[in-house]
């Protein structure tokens, strides 16, 4: 799975120890972009899109603690409301489909947004779009009722209040404290009725799709044939969707190749996936869209852990591993030119990306070994003990990734050299987040960080301390208030430059903290049918859906 920031998405160079990434501006092998770009009139319409999608989810409310995850937004932005679209350098701009005029109105001395939406836009239920719904989400997504299990706070807990303006259609949102990338928030929008009580919140986008408000709406969710179906809304008052149906297909990710082959599936995103890259790429009938990937895949340490509670040791853990190794190994035979990460915030194409490691990213297992040494780990034979305790740690990763589990045997043998033992332990695929990421049963856990147009907004629900037992999307549990107070200060600039600072700035105390290790960053690597057009490797941007079909 392939977490993402706001999308926790499970998942999912460079040849000498301690190599940087792409020098700041220095342009990427790929393009930002590969998505068979053809105008409308040359997509025929009507047809099935047959897509495979990695995890089955249960959950369907985006911001619900179990909700977040890349598959599952695929299918959500065909069905519900984005306030915003993101290009192929990763701007955004409003989405006319909703917003009819959105502008910050007042800075001081408190930020105010105005939002007037499109006249048109109505729910399925006939229910017109308006400001009650966004008062749903921010009373529910603030924070300050427990009993709703959210997956951030981020952004809504600096809004002071969400008011009706002129109509029910015009929304006014005033902040308590300024928000730099406010025009994330509310995408995707809920309609209030489905999400104004926890009960709802929890239940009624469990296993459903009740209420919809875009260019497709839900036809089927099949949990026995893992097939969930869309299908045009005859009711969607935007640009008229050129396909008939769309169907996402979870399916091993070892079986997508040849589901691609066997003309079952017309596309999938094949990850870090040489070996699937090396069958599809020249192959008649398909082709390999690929472009500079906006994820980085990571190892995030379990700080809660008895053992890796001490900050030393999980530096000491960082220096044992080879990252430049394990990333040549996981990227071998892949496009591009393969990168280690320096960098939490920013991928190597964006702009603010910097090497902020101070060194704590470098091979240097000598080191290492001396740090274990002075947390009390001394070495006995081939192991270390402490306390008549053998320090062993456990790899947990979904048992589909391949490449997960070849990084995982690497690490475990780099491990090895400094007298820590390395557990691999494959787990389901769909009980990854649930019943292993989520509940802190890991000490190690490779996946890959979504990156978005936002690199900013959602580091506190990552790298803040948890209070009050919500770990949000810390999933290493550990931080300090000394972060929490630059992570503040760089969600709520207003001037990108001044954010882009404080950014990296709460980079450095990340890396010290040692919260987790960025290996690499991944390209994107998406296989399809070669008729289909407006889809495939989209980077930073975000698909149009009504463009999407085949080629005349």
């Amino acid at each position: 799975m392939t977490p993402v920031r706001l999308v926790l998405s499970a998942l999912i160079l460079i040849t000498s120890a301690g190599c940087g990434g792409t020098r700041p501006g220095e342009p990427s092998a790929l393009a930002p972009y590969d998505i068979g770009p053809a105008p409308r009139d040359a997509v025929r319409d009507g047809g099935t899109l047959r897509l495979a999608a990695g995890e089955f989810r249960a959950q369907w409310n985006y911001w619900h603690l179990g909700g977040p995850n890349l598959d599952a937004v695929t299918v959500l932005r065909t069905t519900l409301p984005w306030l915003f679209r993101a290009d192929a350098t990763g701007a955004v701009h409003p989405n006319p489909d909703y917003l009819a005029r959105v502008r910050v109105t007042r800075t001081r001395p408190r930020q105010v947004v105005v939002y007037d939406l499109n006249p048109k836009a109505r729910w399925s239920d006939g229910t017109p779009i308006g400001y009650r719904d966004f008062r749903a989400l921010w009373r529910a997504t603030r924070g300050r009722n427990p009993e709703y299990a959210i997956a951030t706070s981020t952004g809504y807990d600096r809004v002071r209040s969400v008011e009706r303006g002129a109509g029910d259609r015009q929304v006014v949102v005033t902040f308590a404290r300024p928000f730099g990338e406010w025009p994330e928030l509310f995408s995707p929008l809920y309609p209030a009725k489905t999400i104004g009580t926890p009960d709802r919140w929890d239940h009624a986008w469990l296993n459903r799709l009740p209420v919809t408000a875009g260019p497709f709406r839900p036809e089927r969710i099949d949990r026995t044939a893992q097939t969930i179906s869309v299908v045009r809304d005859p009711a969607w008052w935007g640009t008229r969707a050129k396909l008939d149906r769309i169907v996402f297909r979870y399916l091993a990710r070892d079986a997508m190749p040849g589901a691609l082959l066997g003309g079952e599936i017309d596309g999938f995103d094949a990850g870090p996936d040489a070996a699937a890259y090396a069958r599809l790429e020249g192959t008649a009938g398909v082709s390999v869209r690929q472009a500079a990937g906006p994820d980085f895949t990571q190892l995030t340490f379990n700080g809660a852990g008895p053992i890796l509670s001490d900050p030393d040791v999980r530096r000491a853990i960082a220096m044992a591993i080879d990252r430049p190794a394990v990333a040549q190994s996981a990227l071998h035979g892949l496009p591009g030119r393969p990168e280690v990460m320096n960098d939490h915030v920013y991928v190597d194409t964006q702009r603010g990306y910097q090497d902020n490691t101070g060194g704590a990213g470098t091979y240097d297992p000598a080191r290492a070994g001396r740090l274990l040494d002075r947390a009390g780990w001394a070495r006995a034979g081939g192991v270390r003990r402490k306390d008549g305790r053998t320090l062993t740690l456990r790899f947990v990763h979904p048992e589909s990734a391949t490449t997960s589990r070849q990084s995982g045997e690497l690490i475990q043998a780099m491990l090895r050299r400094v007298g820590v033992r390395l557990l691999l332990h494959p787990v389901p695929d769909g009980d990854f987040f649930d019943r292993y990421l989520l509940p802190g049963a890991f000490d190690l856990a490779p996946f890959t960080w979504h990156g978005t147009p936002y690199p900013i907004s959602n580091l506190e629900s990552v790298y803040a301390r948890p209070r009050g037992g919500a770990v949000l999307q810390n999933l290493a549990r550990v931080g300090s208030a000394r972060l929490d107070r630059t992570l503040a200060q760089a969600v709520g600039e207003l001037d990108p430059t001044r954010a882009r600072r404080a950014a990296n700035e709460a980079d450095r105390m990340i890396w010290r903290e040692m919260h987790s290790l960025p290996l690499y960053q991944r390209p994107q690597i998406v296989p399809v049918r070669s008729t289909l057009a407006n889809w495939g490797a989209f980077g930073l941007s975000d698909p149009i859906w009504t463009d999407i079909g085949f080629h005349k």
